[in-house]
Parts: C-alpha cells; structure tokens; sequence
C-alpha cells in the first residue's frame, strides 16, 4: 500500500515554508506529511508510530529522520504536537478550524481520544479574562485509563 498524493496546496505551502527557511522539501518530509494527510484529523502519532507506519508501507525513513521532520513541520504549524507526561509526545495534523479540542490520554498504552467541551472553552475563556490574558486557544489534557488498561 502507498501514500497517497497529498493534495497541491498542502504540498505548495510546504514546499514554499521549507523554501523561505533555505530547506528543500525532501522526500523523507513529504513523507510523514502525507503520513498524517491520508489519516486525516484526529489520528495522533509518536515518532515510533510514524516510523513504524512508514517501514511498514516499505518506506525508508530514519526514526532519528523522523524526529527532527516532526519537530519542523510542528514548528512550521502543519503538525500540532501533544507534550503527554507518560504518553510522550504525540502529532496530529493542525487544522484551524479544529484548534480547541481536547484530548483523553489514557496513560499506560498512551491511547488518545479526542473531545469537545463547550464549559472547559468557558473556563479557559473565564480565566484568561479574570488575569487580564488574551485567550488564543483552549486545550486539556485529560489522564486516564482506557478500558482495556484497567484491569
């Protein structure tokens, strides 16, 4: 099985960022981008996953590769990184308009659900108020077990 082709702009505004910064787009960055492109929203990856998910589909990508194409295209804001204290740290594909969601994280197997609350949205907005902050966006963290980690 391959990857599809990740759609123009995305593929265009990558190649152009990397441009802007001296890097080239590379075959490994194109790579994991259309890794977490064909999952779509909501899929949330380690670099072990990603490695994994490559090799298996007889892609050839160095973990180490892996890690520092992560953090660039994070930094870039087409990935958001999830920092989860036992989980790691995990990716997902940025989206603005799905900026203030929220993540369960189960914390043995590092399994990670996504949700929406509109009173955390509240309280977040609420405190930002109360300090005197401008709100830019919301997130949680929830730490938890999964069903299949509790016995």
């Amino acid at each position: 099985m391959s990857l599809p082709s990740p759609s123009a702009p995305a593929d265009g505004s990558l190649q152009q960022g990397l441009h802007q910064d001296g890097r080239r787009l590379t075959p490994q960055r194109k790579r994991v981008l259309e890794l977490f492109e064909h999952r779509g929203s909501g899929c949330h990856l380690s670099a072990e996953e990603v490695h994994q998910q490559l090799a298996s589909l007889q892609l050839k990508v160095s973990l180490a590769t892996v890690y520092r194409t992560l953090r660039l295209l994070a930094d870039m804001g087409f990935l958001q990184e999830l920092e989860l204290s036992e989980g790691g740290r995990r990716f997902e594909l940025a989206h603005g308009d799905h900026r203030d969601h929220h993540h369960l994280v189960c914390i043995r197997c590092g399994r990670t659900e996504e949700f929406e609350s509109e009173p955390v949205l509240m309280a977040g907005a609420d405190a930002a108020q109360q300090f005197g902050f401008k709100l830019i966006e919301s997130s949680l963290n929830v730490r938890a077990l999964c069903p299949n980690c509790q016995d």
